[in-house]
């Protein structure tokens, strides 16, 4: 039995989330299903870095699963892009040790928010790009980030239904770059809470739009309350970039 690594990649417009549900088209449920097909019916457990909700996109996410069919290294993606949707892409598949675990083993990820700062509708955009259609200080929001860097309790950038309880993590980057009318917030850090990347976006929205001040981060961090954060972003302009281990 051998134990593979992949790097896959997803658009998550059309999927109810990477994790099994009941009767929803999951990303782990077709690698499962694509998995039993090439395994003659055999249940092959999937194992990934981590959710990402419905209509989320991955660019780098990891699965790893284990396998006792002899297929090189380099002939995998084809194998199982024979038995994946299209919407789906696996992009390295790599051999590792029995003990690698996609999602314990992980010590950093890295997440991309894309806005579209336009006030024309652009159909092609619509499902990977959230469209903000008014003015954004960008410097003020640039100001506030400097504010989330380094380790803090991000309590109050998480949604209230997870059930971690410690909310502690550090946020190592995060990069403002614009394209053409698209803006590209880089988060990169030891780990996300749930909805967390999304809500520091919402957050900073508010402040680019004047309804905040950059100066208003360190008390939101030292309340420790998602009620008086900003607006859970929309998931259709957040990626799943890259995962460190």
């Amino acid at each position: 039995m051998q134990r593979y690594k992949c790097i896959i990649s997803y658009d998550g417009t059309n999927f109810s989330g990477y994790q099994v549900q009941p009767n929803k088209r999951t990303v782990q449920s077709e690698l499962e299903t694509g998995l039993a097909k090439l395994h003659k019916g055999q249940e092959v457990k999937v194992f990934a870095s981590g959710r990402t909700d419905a209509g989320v996109h991955a660019k780098g996410q990891v699965i790893h699963f284990d396998s006792p069919l002899s297929i090189p290294e380099s002939r995998w993606p084809t194998a199982l892009h024979s038995v994946l949707p299209r919407d789906i892409a696996v992009l390295s598949v790599e051999c590792v040790s029995g003990t690698f675990h996609a999602r314990y083993n992980a010590i950093g990820k890295e997440y991309r928010y894309f806005l579209y700062l336009s006030a024309k509708r652009d159909p092609f955009k619509r499902n990977y790009a959230y469209q903000c259609p008014y003015f954004l200080d960008l410097e003020a929001m640039q100001a506030a980030a400097q504010h989330l860097l380094g380790t803090h309790d991000f309590t109050s950038f998480c949604s209230a239904k997870t059930e971690v309880e410690d909310k502690i993590r550090t946020i190592k980057e995060i990069h403002f770059s614009m394209e053409g009318e698209l803006l590209t917030l880089q988060f990169v850090g030891s780990g996300f809470l749930y909805n967390m990347v999304r809500i520091l976006v919402g957050t900073l929205l508010e402040i680019g739009s004047g309804e905040r001040k950059p100066e208003d981060i360190p008390e939101l961090l030292a309340k420790r309350d998602r009620c008086i954060t900003g607006k859970t972003a929309p998931a259709h302009g957040l990626y799943l970039w890259k995962v460190f281990y």
